[in-house]
């Protein structure tokens, strides 16, 4: 055991990742010999329960960790080193583990003893982060499949492990079709309008594929699906034939040929609707939503209604301003982010290319650390070097309390690489927050994004939408590092219902606008000369340009996702998967999608990631996050005190108490009461005035 352990860093099962000594060869190994003894220490549990926390829970905790500490390391490997290695290695142990987590969620007498400990004489002493945890505990094995017996388990086990499989394949899909897409552009009617970082980057890309003497002026420049590369040729480029192509290729990513994800997306909906009748729902809609804040599918679609009611009709408005304005009548998907970006330019005289030199990252990360301070009252400090990494881009930072204690780490992630990395952004957790016999462990967080990566030799010049999504995810961090809990099944976002989790992470969003954090951040990368002020108002000014179409675009992603979970019958249906989409275009777009257009291929939040009837959570979480925001409105941004006292309330609620209390009550204990819509509309620029 111990030559292999000596030989496998994948065994240590606590700390940090020693990333520097991992390999994929190394997985296989470590996760067969784990489930060994997993199984074993699994088995001895059962055979000596005493339904109390301390003779039920926390052995169970500990077991439950050494499985997430190294499957964790696996998974998060699997999203930002992706390699033919890892993903065989991934694909053989999947199903072990997933065979594994259903006999660890199915187990009578765990089921029983966590039932006897709610039942029992001290549940009452309890804190209202441990009920909770059993609570959920309860639930989760229900949810499982513990009330289940023969064929019925039997299929329900088949059917999970078919779903892991057709997740992780779908995911792949997506990663493979984005990296197989090359447009190489030699000519230079077919870079017109492109600035000159869409250009460095499209050069840099074209050397990294074999064309050594690529320039910026001369070529030859490759443009990718890779979102850094694609979003600024569509905005930019005035080649509208290249642009379709590119529409095209994003549109129908994973749909075809051996990346065809369109047969699985009928098979994973199936299985879903099936599991959920196994379980004695009626579809899978209801069964995500059992452990979700919104009560019911019905009351999710009435508010995602109201939405739409208030943004549809302004959205026609927008589309019919920007055919007023390019003066074409016909305006295809591949023109909106062209003209749109034109018609901003003119409307608000700048374009957002404009703001990059005054976005470099390590600028942007000052300000935002400068903004945790303001409001939070912690330090972060760069800790590079300090423990192993798996990229050398990748950076690592402490966060300080007030006393200038250490209280939590995290790894940032910054640029796209489109070879290796899915796409998106997102935060995970390396180590939970937890009480220990020799003391507080404390949590470490991932904190990654695909953002413009350094040209030669300038740094990463970020566009405002950049800047945004780093602040989005650390709001993630946030409730992650600043947990008070200290049991880990209610630490960070843990047992957080799903459609409050965006709280944090879109309620820092705001401050990109905050006139103070705004300007301590942007600093041009050359001169060091703060961005002028006209900038600032034309940023305020264009913030809700074409905001009810982006409202509408969220509705019709939300909608479809709980359409297709909860009334779309798979497979023998009197609908396709296509025909629902075409449906609810018709009040949820503008203009209808083309009819090869199989975005849902590629819609990996909801068929590889954790959002499956559930997209709408970032709709329902945007509600609480303006209102929360709202509330340093209302003391005033520039009264100093104020922020500070209210950026404590936040820290000592929002992102202290994690999934210790529903999260209604959490709410409630930062602002007093329920939120309410205005804000969010307001913000939006959608409120209807009386």
């Amino acid at each position: 055991m111990t030559n292999i352990l000596q030989n496998n860093p994948l065994l240590i099962g606590k700390g940090l990742p020693p990333f520097d000594l991992i390999s994929p060869e190394q997985v296989e190994t470590a996760m067969k010999q784990l489930l060994q003894e997993l199984e074993t220490e699994l088995t001895q549990l059962e055979a000596n329960l005493t339904p109390t926390w301390s003779g039920l829970v926390e052995p169970l905790t500990a077991l439950e960790e050494k499985l997430t500490w190294t499957w964790g390391i696996v998974g998060h490997l699997m999203g930002v080193k992706n390699s033919p290695a890892l993903r065989g290695a991934y694909e053989t142990m999947q199903p072990q583990v997933i065979q594994f987590s259903s006999r660890l969620g199915q187990s009578q007498p765990i089921y029983k003893a966590f039932k006897a400990l709610k039942n029992s004489q001290e549940w009452s002493s309890l804190e209202s982060a441990q009920q909770r945890i059993i609570e959920s505990s309860l639930q989760e094995a229900e949810l499982s499949g513990v009330g289940l017996e023969g064929e019925r388990l039997e299929q329900f086990n088949r059917n999970r492990l078919r779903l892991g499989e057709l997740s992780n394949k779908f995911s792949n899909h997506v990663l493979d079709a984005t990296k197989a897409f090359k447009l190489k552009l030699t000519q230079a009617e077919e870079i017109a309008g492109l600035p000159t970082s869409c250009l460095e980057l499209a050069a840099q890309t074209a050397r990294s594929e074999g064309e050594a003497a690529a320039t910026t002026e001369a070529g030859p420049w490759v443009i990718t699906l890779d979102y850094p590369s694609y979003i600024p040729f569509m905005k930019y480029g005035s080649n509208r034939p290249l642009r379709e192509k590119l529409y095209k290729a994003v549109v129908t990513k994973a749909s075809s040929g051996e990346l065809d994800n369109s047969m699985l997306i009928e098979e994973i909906l199936k299985l879903r609707r099936e599991q959920a009748q196994i379980l004695g729902y009626t579809t899978y809609a209801e069964v995500s939503l059992s452990r979700k804040m919104a009560p019911s599918v019905e009351v999710v679609e009435q508010l995602l209604e109201e939405l739409r009611q208030v943004s549809y009709q302004a959205a026609i408005n927008e589309l019919e301003e920007l055919k007023s304005f390019s003066q074409q009548e016909d305006l295809k998907h591949w023109d909106i982010p062209y003209w749109a970006e034109r018609q901003r330019e003119a409307k608000f005289d700048f374009n957002a290319e404009e703001l990059r030199p005054y976005f470099p990252l390590p600028q942007v990360l000052e300000g935002l650390f400068n903004l945790a301070k303001r409001i939070f009252g912690v330090s972060i400090i760069a800790n590079d070097g300090e423990t192993p990494v798996w990229h050398q881009d990748v950076r690592y930072f402490q966060v300080r309390d007030e006393n200038e204690q250490a209280i939590a780490y995290f790894y940032l992630d910054p640029y796209s690489r489109p070879a290796e990395k899915r796409g998106g952004a997102w935060m995970n957790d390396c180590v939970g927050r937890a009480k220990l016999a020799q003391g507080v462990r404390l949590p470490v967080a991932y904190l990654i994004c695909n953002q413009t990566p350094p040209i030669q030799d300038k740094p990463s010049l970020m566009t405002f939408d950049e800047v945004t999504t780093l602040f989005h995810e650390f709001g993630h961090g946030l409730q992650h590092m600043l947990t008070r809990v200290d049991y880990p099944g209610a630490a960070g976002i843990n047992n957080i219902e799903w459609d409050a989790v965006e709280l944090p992470s879109q309620f820092m969003e705001n401050w990109c606008y905050d006139r103070q954090t705004l300007f301590g951040m942007a600093k041009h990368y050359e001169t060091g000369e703060t961005l002028p002020e006209h900038y600032y108002q034309k940023l305020l000014d264009a913030r809700n340009y074409m905001s009810a179409s982006g409202m509408l675009r969220q509705l019709h992603f939300s909608l479809l996702d709980l359409a297709l979970h909860h009334h779309y019958q798979p497979l023998n249906g009197p609908q396709t998967v296509q025909d629902v989409r075409n449906n609810l275009a018709k009040t949820t777009t503008v203009i209808p999608p083309l009819e090869e257009d199989a975005f849902l291929c590629s819609f990996g939040h909801i068929f590889a990631g954790g959002y499956a009837a559930g997209y709408y959570s970032y709709k329902w979480a945007e509600v609480l996050s303006a209102d929360a925001f709202a509330a340093f409105e209302e003391v005033g941004l520039e009264n100093e005190t104020a922020i500070q006292c209210t950026g404590k309330s936040f820290r000592e609620t929002v992102l202290a108490l994690g999934g210790s209390l529903p999260p209604m009550e959490v709410f409630k204990a930062f602002r007093g009461r329920e939120p309410k819509t205005e804000p969010l509309l307001r913000h939006s620029g959608l409120l209807v005035k009386a």
